[in-house]
């Protein structure tokens, strides 16, 4: 099983969304969350890894694909060693989370065998979609999107993957969720979708300035404001459908608390600019709010 404090910590230096959320599941949902965002954080590396060339990044993706496919302990140390040695980027959370990639990978193996198995598989999925995104980077190192169209396939592949293995997750650990599966699965890549969107219209000046433009040219900030809010809609009715068939208060808590800070983030944006972040205590509030929303049965699709 993973090392809770240590995967704990590792989320606190690497996300300050997902370690506020991820200790709201319910075990064993969130040992699996946990290392799954872990293992998504170590490719998210490569493929921004600012300090290494297009084509160093390509060869870590995919030698990461082959430690997942055929696991090797001294083919794992042998390749954090060489990936630690020229770090690829200046964020140290970034960093420490790679140095202790063996670990994670050790946790992942110790998963019961379904987590694991649905992890490697949409894992390697986004890796080599990530894979396909960095070949299209020019040869300044600059990685520009044309259309809503490359968008949103940028979109699926980091994000909109997630959504579909969290949800095969969830109905892994709560059978009484079949009744809604596909109901569930119809809105995993809208959900994930939208909070990448957010993540890209917040973080769009610093990833400018470090060659990545996500915004096309050709499609009006507002066309992507729009369909960001439909998306956080659909991540909402996605967190009802999940109320409604009584998952565990933690697996709603977690969904919801994401969807509803990405919506208050959303607006913040809107009308203060983009890079816009709530405050601190902006997100306790909200936290707080969407909590007694949960146990009182309010919806959390009315005021969005």
């Amino acid at each position: 099983m993973p090392d809770h404090d240590k995967l704990q910590d590792l989320l606190q230096k690497t996300s300050r969304t997902f370690a506020l959320t991820i200790p709201l599941l319910p075990e064993p949902t969130r040992g699996a969350v946990g290392v799954a965002y872990l293992l998504f954080r170590i490719i998210d590396t490569f493929e921004d890894a600012t300090e290494w060339t297009s084509d160093k990044r390509i060869d870590a993706l995919e030698e990461f694909v082959r430690l997942l496919e055929q696991p090797a302990v001294l083919a794992v140390s042998e390749a954090t060693a060489r990936w630690t040695a020229e770090p690829p980027l200046a964020h140290a959370g970034y960093l420490e989370l790679l140095a202790h990639t063996p670990s994670v990978l050790e946790w992942h193996a110790a998963l019961r065998p379904e987590a694991r198995e649905l992890i490697r598989e949409h894992l390697i999925r986004t890796a080599r979609g990530m894979v396909r995104f960095v070949r299209h980077t020019n040869g300044a190192g600059t990685l520009r999107l044309e259309t809503l169209e490359q968008l949103r396939d940028y979109c699926f592949v980091v994000a909109g993957i997630v959504g579909q293995l969290l949800t095969e997750l969830y109905l892994v650990d709560a059978p009484q969720l079949a009744s809604v599966a596909a109901d569930l699965r119809a809105r995993a890549l809208q959900f994930g979708e939208g909070l990448q969107l957010v993540n890209i219209l917040k973080d769009a000046q610093p990833d400018a300035a470090e060659g990545r433009f996500y915004l096309p040219r050709g499609v009006t900030l507002e066309d992507v404001f729009n369909l960001t809010r439909s998306d956080l809609v659909a991540a909402l009715e996605y967190t009802e459908l999940l109320r409604t068939a009584r998952a565990d208060f933690g697996v709603v808590a977690f969904n919801a608390l994401n969807a509803r800070l990405a919506l208050a983030t959303l607006r913040v944006l809107h009308d203060r600019g983009l890079g816009s972040k709530l405050t601190r205590v902006q997100l306790t509030g909200l936290a707080a709010d969407v909590m007694h929303s949960i146990r009182s049965g309010a919806s959390l699709v009315s005021d969005s």
